[in-house]
């Protein structure tokens, strides 16, 4: 057995059983070993900042790691805005990047680049195997440490002679860290301040954003009165009706200052204190108010939903306490189309257990306020803030669940990024519908030209954000790389195009044109 084969299956015997790759000369006896392990599913992408969120959002909705296959050090540094992501979702990611033979890396080829320090940006757990009998329990290694908690990037660095040469075993799998206890006298001091006088909320993220867990926390708020926040973009939220509604953290630091404002107490669940995305002239970066005391209820190594438990029975919160969400949809859009109407009727049409990933940006805006009384679904966030994640979350979140309908919400400059995404929808027959909002613009930008106490914009400035000349011709694009596309221009058209595509096995792309809402 050679270095690759005992790799693969070291990995799937660890549960890790699906590798996004986009492989070169240096990983190709990892692609032969496929056929020699069947258990691991390879998904082919165009480009590797495809693969990295695909494997992001497979890990997301799986909650077990993916594999990335990536090619040297420029391989690596494609991926990198979707590994930020992954990153800053505390989302498990195994990346396993080919380098030069040992022997060859004296003679600086052309590919020939320091990888650990392009992995260091994003990954928590770095290691060159140097040797083909040491390469499985490295894979091993890997796994254990991305799974986390806190779950994180690992990245293993793969020399082509440890890959080929024979001699080497599978290694057993390692368990994963358990997660720390619940502290109880943090919870109990914690109770004593969520029943007190002081105005408190409680702040959630991460996995305190599934269901179970919100439950917890809404039962706990309305026992004490505290309020209930989540984090502005949570990797996985779970929502819809019949679950704890949450209200997320604005992303515009003057309103996220409002909903923060006067409380004296903030207590985190597998979160951050919030601070504002970007510097703004005269405004703070720390969001937390003046006199706020910050408390950890669970950290990132901790276990959120038995922490939230436990405080749920330490403030004596009735079993019934939570807000529970309605069941509620609004209606069908009519006229000509507008970002709302295509949120509108996403509310009206969305299926039980659907799946969005939410790249909508500005046009998507209304789409959690129109989908919250929607069935049970599930909503995958723009967690690092780096833009072209939203297709490609699209992919893993599909290869993961292949029974549930998931829902790429896409702005147009987002969807430039990763475009080549809809290729593996196609190829992998995965039930994806897009839907384009085409404002032809970068209105988040045009938005924050402003907020920055820049100069008003004048034409050289605007040209820069601005996305015509030529315009562009989505429907074309999709159809290009194998997705089923239409356009909708009117509240009726796109109604529908939404039914026609959820009705439809395997994946379809609607291109919305909507005018900007900035």
């Amino acid at each position: 057995m050679n270095g690759a084969q005992a790799l693969i299956r070291t990995l799937v015997d660890a549960g890790v059983d699906v590798c996004f790759m986009n492989p070169g000369t240096s990983e190709m006896h990892f692609v032969a070993a496929l056929d020699d392990v069947p258990e691991m599913r390879g998904v082919l992408a165009l480009f590797e900042g495809v693969a990295t969120g695909a494997a992001d959002g497979y890990a997301r909705m799986a909650d077990r790691p993916a594999a990335t296959l990536l090619h040297l050090g420029p391989g690596l540094g494609n991926g990198l805005a979707n590994l930020h992501n992954a990153r800053k979702g505390h989302t498990p990611v195994v990346n396993i990047v080919g380098d030069h033979a040992t022997y060859h890396k004296q003679y600086d080829a052309q590919l020939e680049s320091d990888i650990e320090t392009v992995a260091r940006n994003v990954s928590s757990w770095i290691r060159t195997s140097g040797a083909t009998d040491k390469v499985a329990a490295d894979a091993a290694e890997a796994v254990a440490v991305a799974s986390g908690p806190p779950a994180q990037i690992a990245t293993l660095i793969l020399p082509a002679d440890v890959s080929w040469t024979e001699g080497a075993e599978p290694s057993p799998p390692i368990a994963a860290a358990e997660p720390t206890a619940v502290d109880a006298d943090a919870v109990a001091a914690i109770a004593a301040v969520l029943q007190g006088d002081e105005p408190a909320a409680l702040f959630v993220g991460g996995r305190a954003c599934r269901a179970d867990a919100l439950a917890d926390a809404s039962r706990i708020a309305n026992a004490t009165g505290s309020k209930l926040l989540a984090e502005t973009f949570p990797a996985r939220l779970e929502r819809g009706a019949g679950r704890a509604p949450v209200d997320r953290l604005a992303y515009l630091a003057e309103f996220a200052a409002m909903q923060l404002d006067g409380l004296q107490h903030l207590v985190l669940v597998d979160s951050k204190a919030p601070v504002s995305f970007f510097a703004y002239p005269g405004k703070a970066s720390d969001l937390v108010p003046e006199g706020c005391t910050v408390h950890v209820l669970a950290a990132a190594d901790g276990d959120p939903a038995a922490a939230l438990a436990a405080l749920a029975i330490a403030v004596d919160a009735p079993a019934d306490a939570a807000t529970i969400q309605a069941e509620a949809r609004p209606a069908l859009p009519t006229g000509p189309l507008t970002a709302d109407g295509v949120c509108q009727a996403l509310g009206a049409l969305m299926p039980e257990g659907a799946i969005v990933s939410d790249e909508g940006n500005t046009s998507g805006l209304f789409a959690t306020g129109h989908t919250a009384g929607a069935p049970a679904h599930d909503w995958l966030c723009l967690t690092g803030g780096a833009i072209g994640q939203g297709l490609p979350v699209a992919v893993g979140a599909a290869v993961a669940c292949p029974d549930r309908q998931v829902i790429a919400l896409e702005s147009d400059g987002s969807a430039l990024y990763t475009i080549q995404s809809l290729w593996t929808m196609a190829r992998e027959g995965l039930d994806v519908v897009t839907i384009l909002f085409n404002n032809s613009s970068y209105a988040v930008l045009n938005m924050e030209l402003s907020r920055v106490g820049a100069t008003p914009g004048g034409p050289k400035a605007k040209e820069m954000l601005d996305l015509t000349r030529p315009d562009m011709d989505f429907v074309s694009l999709a159809t290009g790389l194998g997705v089923p596309a239409t356009r909708a221009t009117t509240g009726e058209e796109f109604v529908a195009q939404l039914q026609a595509a959820l009705a439809t096995s395997g994946p379809s792309f609607i291109e919305a044109i909507v005018p900007s809402i900035i």
